[in-house]
């Protein structure tokens, strides 16, 4: 299944792999598997920065004891090892939530002949659980809460759309 790129003007998508559901749930996956990327490295900067900030001041920071936990005492190449390996797995979750987002809204419509906010209620829950089931150990009530927020989210998204 070898997909050929082509120029993105006119609102074309990045690839085209001769199907429009595949070709939505690439971009989709793609595009937001990037901006997953830059979030999550800049976020790692700014912690690492700001951790380095408050060993020099011999402040006791948040950050040093918060998402970054797993830095402390590490040498450089294993910082820069779990660095990258929370870049990709943030990225891969953007791009699956997005992935999965786009497919089902587009395949809703399709099914059902209509874009309104039940197909993007259902498509929001399932993104849900998809993004819930890619944490370390979920849980019921984590795949629950994941559902009813993306449910819930994509809902109200759909119908302010309609308003503005």
């Amino acid at each position: 299944m070898g997909g050929k790129c082509f120029e993105n003007s006119g609102g074309g998508f990045l690839y085209d792999f001769g199907h429009p559901l595949v070709n939505r749930v690439a971009d989709s996956f793609v595009k937001a598997a990037g901006i997953g990327a830059l979030q999550s490295t800049s976020r790692e900067a700014y912690v690492t920065v700001a951790g380095s900030l408050d060993l020099n001041s011999g402040a006791s920071s948040e950050l040093s004891n918060g998402r970054n936990k797993s830095f402390t005492g590490a040498t450089n190449k294993e910082s820069l090892e779990a660095m990258v390996k929370n870049v990709g797995k943030e990225s891969m979750q953007w791009g699956l939530a997005a992935g999965v987002y786009s497919g089902l809204t587009y395949g809703l419509k399709e099914a059902r002949g209509a874009h309104d906010w039940k197909n993007s209620a259902v498509a929001g829950a399932m993104t849900g659980v998809a993004v819930a089931l890619t944490s370390e150990k979920p849980s019921h009530e984590h795949i629950v809460q994941y559902a009813i927020t993306g449910a819930a989210v994509s809902t109200a998204a759909n119908i302010f759309a309609g308003i503005f």
